[in-house]
Formats: structure tokens, C-alpha cells, sequence
């Protein structure tokens, strides 16, 4: 009995070009672009008075933004819609791009919803709630007696 140690790039002798076509189809660019979670990595800070969330969302505009609050859940949604016009018909490929997300965070009881802003600078969507005034942190120096 002979032993043959098996190398998948000498060894593709019993279905010559199978691996191929599967590394066509998944390396092509239409799957690879969809294949990869297109949600934004966010940050979440809180100051004395204010509690900020950051959205990396390069690429984008200010206006591509739909952020909206219902029930002290602040939603951040994106519909964004490509279209590679070409006024030639002898093209080889013509792709549509449609792209979505939306992040939903739970404020805090202590946020004020009323004083909500928000800004978009350099790919990073920044928004700050400001705390209410009960909830804002309260130092000061107390008297040795």
C-alpha cells in the first residue's frame, strides 16, 4: 500500500477546473460586495452633561441621514442607491447598487430628548443627547469641620 499526501494545487486531476468555477462565482465581485455586513461600527462616550454616539459611515452625505426617535429609541437608518449609467450598450457588466442599514440604540432615562443635535464630518456622524438636569454629575468641595 502506498501512501500519496494529497496537494490540491497538484491533485486537480480528477475534476479538472472544479475548484474554478467555484472560485470564480465567489471571488467575483457581485458576491464579494454583498457578502460583506455593511453596518458601521459606532462609539459610545458619556461626559459630565452629554452622552455621544459616533457612526463611522465614510462615503456618505449628510443628507443620505434619516435619524428619528420613537419611545427613547434613537433609529439611524441610510437608503442609499447607485446607478452606473453607461450611454454605450456594448458594456461587459452593469452593476446596481443598492445599500441600506439602520442602528437603533435605547437613550437612557436620564437623556433629554429635546436637545438632540447632530452633526456629519469626514465620514463620522456624531451625535450628542444632553443629560438631563437631575442627572448631570454634581461635584463640589465639602467643608472638613
Amino acid at each position: 500500500m502506498t501512501l500519496v499526501k494529497f496537494n490540491p494545487q497538484k491533485n486537480n486531476t480528477l475534476m479538472p477546473g472544479f475548484n474554478d468555477v467555484f472560485d470564480s462565482i465567489f471571488n467575483d465581485t457581485f458576491f464579494a460586495d454583498r457578502m460583506v455586513t455593511r453596518v458601521p461600527a459606532a462609539n459610545i462616550s458619556e461626559s459630565g452633561d452629554h452622552y455621544h454616539v459616533e457612526l463611522a459611515a465614510p462615503g456618505l452625505k449628510k443628507e443620505d441621514f434619516k435619524i428619528s426617535l420613537e419611545r427613547n429609541v434613537l433609529n439611524i437608518s441610510v437608503e442609499k442607491r447607485t446607478e452606473d449609467k453607461q450611454e454605450q450598450r456594448n458594456y461587459a457588466k452593469r452593476e446596481y447598487s443598492y445599500s441600506s442599514f439602520v442602528r437603533s440604540f435605547t437613550l437612557p432615562e436620564s437623556a433629554d430628548e429635546n436637545g438632540i443635535q447632530a452633526s456629519y464630518n469626514e465620514g463620522i456622524l456624531a451625535i450628542d443627547i444632553p443629560k438631563r438636569e437631575e442627572a448631570k454629575a454634581v461635584s463640589r468641595q465639602i467643608e472638613i469641620k
